[in-house]
């Protein structure tokens, strides 16, 4: 088996982004990046990684 990476963003309040990040910790996610974003209101995008097995073709 081989292993490669799997990414997933999330977009998240500042009052919520400690709860979404330690639920995905519980998943083997582990955080790589947060993004202060600002357009109408203020939301936190949080990048998550975490190493997936797969079987090469």
């Amino acid at each position: 088996m081989n292993t490669m990476k799997e990414y997933r963003v999330i977009k998240t309040s500042q009052n919520e982004a400690e709860w979404v990040m330690n639920e995905m910790a519980h998943q083997g996610w582990r955080v790589v990046s947060v993004t202060y974003w600002s357009y109408w209101w203020i939301s936190l995008l949080i990048t998550f990684e975490r190493d997936v097995e797969y079987v090469a073709a």
